[in-house]
């Protein structure tokens, strides 16, 4: 497992201030977030998933074309989403973006589709949210054919059907690699092993080790449904500084605005610091000191047997300047503590 396991980073463009906490322009942390995966791929991460969002404390709507410009000025890390949102786009086009970038990245392009954990594509490109389960299952069913790179015959309810259509550009290896990301649903992660994908586990709250049946429960699909053993991600916001206080009374501020902005909309009390702190000692954030961070990213990956390990390291308005020295304290200290306790 420590040889197999990847690391990657994940961001959803999270509009960010600056050292006098004024906020920047969309332009500025678009291009930070560049430079972020710049600094990555120069340090030997493995991969960068960008999240699709479309409100206004969220830079990236269109993360094909950020992750392009990425692709221009790296040269090995892989180049994903986190996630793209599938109910309220076209498999076709997701498909046809995905292999231009793979060509522009000469095989880096990877894909994670989901439902996305809001739901405002969905009125702004038209889709009712009544259909909220049809439109991510018919997609998904349709998507899973298109990777295949063979001629298509598909009829749903959701778009126009296809019969034998090619679609282009075909990709040089043949095929994408395609996470589904879940949240937490039994569904979801039986539907994923049934069509063929790697699962991503969305752990954004409580113990890790509680997604432990999901990992399972997705083993056992695969083989029911004759498939092979596929590999499994996760998924988990944190932060990384030099020592364990740092990291929290840096991040404190930004999560907490962040997730009472959430909170808010969808009924949740008003977070608090003690609680927050719990959620660091025993939930799904992983914050602290390199050796810290190594060794809960470590129980992480044992208790869900994971083959990648992806850190959402960017929370809220957190400034450019203390996400690059995450980033870098991941790559240098985390990543080699974390394959040497997993050695052990």
């Amino acid at each position: 497992m420590a040889t197999e396991l990847e690391f990657g980073l994940h961001s959803f463009g999270d509009v960010t201030v600056d050292a006098d906490r004024q906020r920047l322009p969309y332009a500025q942390v678009i291009r930070n977030l560049v430079e972020q995966a710049v600094l990555a791929d120069r340090l030997g991460v493995n991969a960068i998933g960008l999240g699709e969002h479309h409100r206004d404390d969220y830079a990236v709507t269109a993360p094909e074309i950020v992750l392009a410009t990425i692709a221009g000025r790296t040269e090995r890390i892989r180049l994903g989403t986190a996630v793209t949102v599938l109910s309220s786009d076209d498999p076709v086009r997701v498909f046809e973006r995905f292999a231009t970038l793979d060509a522009l990245s000469d095989g880096r392009a990877e894909i994670m589709l989901g439902r996305g954990s809001f739901t405002e594509s969905f009125p702004l490109f038209g889709y009712d949210l009544a259909d909220y389960e049809r439109l991510f299952e018919e997609k998904l069913e349709l998507m899973a054919r298109l990777l295949t790179e063979e001629p298509v015959s598909w009829q749903g309810t959701v778009r126009a059907p296809l019969t034998r259509q090619q679609v282009y550009p075909k990709t040089e290896s043949g095929r994408i690699r395609t996470w589904v990301g879940v949240g937490g649903s039994p569904e979801s992660v039986v539907r994923a092993a049934r069509l063929g994908f790697p699962l991503s586990l969305a752990v954004i709250g409580g113990d890790p080790a509680r997604f432990a049946p999901y990992a399972e429960l997705y083993h056992r699909a695969l083989a029911e449904f004759g498939r092979e053993r596929l590999p499994i991600a996760a998924h988990v916001p944190g932060f990384i500084a030099a020592t364990d206080a740092e990291a929290v009374d840096l991040l404190w501020p930004h999560a907490r605005d962040m997730l009472n902005r959430i909170g808010r909309e969808r009924g949740w009390p008003p977070m608090t610091r003690a609680r927050f702190e719990a959620d660091v000692a025993e939930g799904a954030w992983h914050v602290g000191s390199p050796e810290t961070v190594a060794r809960k990213i470590a129980s992480t990956v044992r208790a869900l047997g994971l083959q990648r390990f992806d850190l959402k390291y960017a929370n809220g308005t957190m400034p450019h300047e203390h996400l690059m020295t995450a980033i870098e304290l991941y790559a240098t200290e985390v990543i080699p503590r974390v394959r040497k306790l997993l050695a052990g």
